[in-house]
């Protein structure tokens, strides 16, 4: 009798407490479309069910169903999911609105609070200081870097390389991709290429994917729930922190007594064991910089390493896999693209290192690129949290909202770019340029796109500080392998899945022939 006293009058309440705690932001929101959602759950059992290739059909859909901006509810929890480039441009642009949204903090115990995961004044601080990093200057000494271990990436593809057999390139990318960015992120090398299994090496991989289940599947995203439905990945998840953060901090204890060493010496110890001026490493501008007098501490410089560890290889390893998808599937932009490095880096000298001033000198490299990243971005969607009311375009979004930009969708929005499932290069061409750059049956597009239709390394203050690093070593690797490989459109199509950045879910396969 108790518990039907329980039932009768408890349930009501909790549905009107259900109700009231969203009812200011479902009126406000009275104009935006959505899934009906149930007390409590909101639109979770949508969910069910979806893997990350399956949750990008399933946000184009929402799209084409709602439109450009439509509202889901994850608990009480709302998002808001938008592709329109003028709505996106209000958010982006917008000094106020720089703090990211819930779907990150997966990444706290990892990342901490560095330059992704901070905001207000600590991420103006730590943009700051960490800005002169990707001055031209040190990009420069970074290309030798880009250049080395992409000559080790072609070794590695040589057994690849029989013009029949197809294969997945993106795992072995992806250990180029880490070797580029310890040696320039940490001054160390990890040998991920010729040692995939160190510990490290493997923690980082491990650790990618485990967020990436858990981004996928919103009950999981919740600490204590994913520590109760998943005891043995959440205490995998724990040592695999451990262990990149103590390879983390000991860097950074051996960098720190190196400075101390070389400032006692003077100029004599700031040269390698092979006589060769050492390059500055992120990690060092880090530990010479200060905020208001102070020096940064070892936590805090652990927190930007290790951000810079995990943005600067999943991204560009997914950036690089795709576009040397395209090229394989291609066979006139890779003829062009060949053309192109023969005129600038020679036609028989491959071993010749490649310089910063080369690599600007790729122009229609640097088209192609572009045009493979609107087509597969690889960070899909880029989120915010509102700490107050917002006006977008007339209209209004609650206190409270995470509000998320389709990227994989407005990238591909017909309203904004001519056949948007096509791959043309000459898209990104200066006006003039396009017949010199490509010669197909294709055309410009008669409209330009609007500025924040494309926008791959995202926009506004919180835009990606390293793009330019980031295409200088999508052109270093692509190039490198263009000169010694053919690319063959062997395989299957990519399936693309969302996650932290953008996968396939069979992988990226191409092959491979001997030039």
């Amino acid at each position: 009798m108790l518990w039907l006293m329980v039932l009768l009058f408890g349930i009501p309440c909790l549905l009107l407490w259900d109700y009231l705690i969203r009812k200011r932001r479902n009126d406000m929101l009275h104009y935006m479309r959505g899934p009906p959602a149930l007390p409590f759950l909101g639109n979770v059992l949508l969910y069910r069910g979806l893997d990350g290739e399956r949750v990008m059909d399933y946000a184009v859909a929402n799209c084409q169903k709602y439109g450009n901006m439509y509202r889901v509810w994850i608990l009480n929890q709302l998002a808001v999911f938008s592709t329109d480039p003028r709505d996106v441009e209000v958010i982006l642009s917008s000094p106020q609105h720089i703090t990211k949204n819930s779907l990150y903090n997966l990444m706290l115990p990892w990342l901490g609070t560095g330059l992704l995961m901070s905001t207000g004044r600590k991420w103006y601080s730590r943009r700051k200081i960490i800005t002169p990093t990707f001055h031209f200057k040190i990009l420069e000494q970074f290309v030798d870097i880009f250049d080395q271990q992409s000559s080790i990436l072609v070794e590695q593809l040589q057994q690849h390389a029989d013009g029949k057999t197809a294969f997945n390139i993106f795992p072995i990318v992806c250990l180029t991709a880490l070797d580029i960015i310890a040696e320039t992120a940490m001054g160390t090398k990890v040998h991920a290429q010729k040692s995939p299994e160190l510990p490290y090496v493997r923690a980082v991989f491990d650790m990618s994917n485990i967020i990436t289940v858990r981004f996928i599947k919103p009950w999981q995203r919740i600490d204590w729930m994913f520590r109760l439905v998943e005891p043995r990945l959440a205490a995998k998840q724990d040592q695999l922190i451990k262990t990149m953060h103590d390879f983390t901090e000991a860097v950074i204890h051996q960098r720190r007594e190196m400075l101390v060493n070389e400032q006692r010496l003077g100029d004599n110890d700031k040269f390698d064991d092979l006589g060769q001026k050492r390059r500055m490493a992120l990690l060092d501008v880090l530990l010479q910089a200060t905020i208001d007098g102070e020096p940064l501490s070892n936590e805090d410089i652990r927190e930007e390493v290790d951000t810079f560890m995990f943005e600067g290889h999943d991204t560009t390893t997914s950036g690089i896999s795709f576009c040397i998808y395209e090229i394989s599937r291609h066979a006139a932009v890779q003829q062009r693209l060949l053309q192109e490095i023969h005129t600038v880096l020679g036609k028989e000298n491959k071993g010749e290192a490649v310089t910063l001033r080369d690599l600007n000198e790729l122009k229609f490299m640097e088209c192609v690129i572009k045009e493979s990243l609107r087509l597969h971005p690889p960070v899909p969607i880029i989120g915010r949290h509102f700490t107050e009311d917002v006006n977008i375009c007339g209209k209004l979004v609650p206190a409270g909202t995470n509000y998320t930009v389709g990227l994989y969708a407005l990238l591909r929005d017909e309203r904004e770019f001519e056949a948007p499932h096509e791959f043309r290069p000459e898209r990104f061409a200066a006006n003039g340029e396009t017949a010199t750059l490509v010669s197909t049956e294709t055309t410009l597009p008669p409209q330009q796109p609007h500025p924040y239709a494309n926008i791959p390394f995202s926009a506004g203050p919180r835009n990606c500080i390293g793009q330019k690093f980031a295409m200088l070593e999508m052109k270093c690797v692509i190039s490198r392998m263009l000169q010694h490989f053919e690319l063959l459109p062997l395989g299957p199509e990519p399936r693309p899945m969302l996650s932290l950045v953008l996968r396939s879910a069979n992988g990226i396969h191409l092959g491979l022939r001997r030039r």
